[in-house]
């Protein structure tokens, strides 16, 4: 049971493994994306359909029951689905319903563990395996796998880590557990953090918040939602897309306002300031920091 990106590298492993054997694809329903609004397939989907896996799509996954009791499962695996598995589903497997979740359990419970991991500043992350319950991410962890949180990281970039992360452990342990030589741990509630789903509101920046807060928030958000401002008098949306990861020590404008600092194109925040490296103006493509100067400087730049 999975649907994005994030699992369609777990599903490869265990087609290419001669232990396992896939009976069932299960994944969300087809989509409208984008301005166009084009129905689209997951990757999961996608996957499957190139390598001759069953796939089903049902709207809710509790309509699916009696076909997964048809289908007798040994082992049930559930990377990002994107729904709520009941109880009478996750009882059918005989070796239980196992999910890979990207972060050290129980931090970062919850929809969005990569994107907090920057957002917090985390020095490491990492990917656990753990036996699913009715709670949100409450169930015991056969094992956990560690990365390095760099300080140049974005989801993007750490996603990717993750996943490498992930594929080390996740067929060895899978089998270990099988074959009885794994007892997974209780997770500590009391020290349970939670991600909650991101919304593409997120995307616009406060900038009252220091220069710090700010820098995390353009890589933990790169590349969804984003991180954008709106400079209500031009009504011009500006998507940030890359800044210095070094905040400056300049707080004479009001936070929000660019202004230059020694020839480089800079954004006044609550505390300190950046600079911008790549930003795309609405309706324009990306640009350079002083490619927007040479455009906006008399609109929007203090000097």
């Amino acid at each position: 049971m999975g649907t994005p990106d994030f699992a369609v590298p777990f599903l490869k492993a265990l087609t290419e493994d001669q232990f396992f054997d896939v009976i069932g694809v299960i994944t969300q329903p087809d989509k409208l994306a984008g301005r166009k609004q084009v129905l689209s397939q997951s990757p999961i989907k996608i996957f499957s359909a190139e390598h001759g896996l069953p796939v089903y799509q049902p709207e809710k996954i509790a309509s699916l029951e009696s076909e997964i009791k048809n289908m007798a499962p040994g082992l049930v695996i559930v990377a990002a689905y994107g729904q709520i598995i009941p109880q009478s589903i996750l009882d059918i497997p005989k070796y239980d319903c196992i999910n890979i979740h990207a972060s050290l359990l129980p931090k970062y419970r919850g929809a969005a563990p990569i994107q907090a991991a920057i957002i917090n500043g985390d020095e490491e992350t990492g990917v656990s395996l753990m036996k699913i319950e009715a709670g949100l991410d409450t169930g015991p962890v056969l094992g956990q796998n560690i990365v390095k949180v760099k300080a140049t990281d974005t989801a993007g970039s750490l996603f990717n880590k993750l996943t490498d992360c992930g594929l080390e452990i996740f067929i060895p342990l899978l089998k270990k557990y099988i074959q009885g030589g794994i007892s997974p741990e209780p997770q500590d509630s009391r020290q349970a953090t939670y991600a909650r789903t991101l919304k593409k509101s997120d995307s616009l920046i406060d900038w009252k918040k220091s220069a710090e807060e700010i820098e995390r928030m353009t890589r933990a958000y790169n590349p969804w939602p984003g991180t954008q401002l709106t400079i209500a008098n031009l009504q011009l949306s500006i998507k940030i897309l890359e800044v210095e990861n070094i905040p400056i020590a300049v707080n004479k404008y009001e936070p929000g306002k660019f202004f230059v600092h020694e020839s480089k194109l800079a954004i006044q925040c609550g505390k300190d300031a950046l600079i911008i490296k790549k930003l795309q103006p609405a309706g324009k493509k990306p640009m350079t920091g002083e490619e927007f100067l040479n455009g906006y400087k008399d609109k929007l730049i203090c000097v």
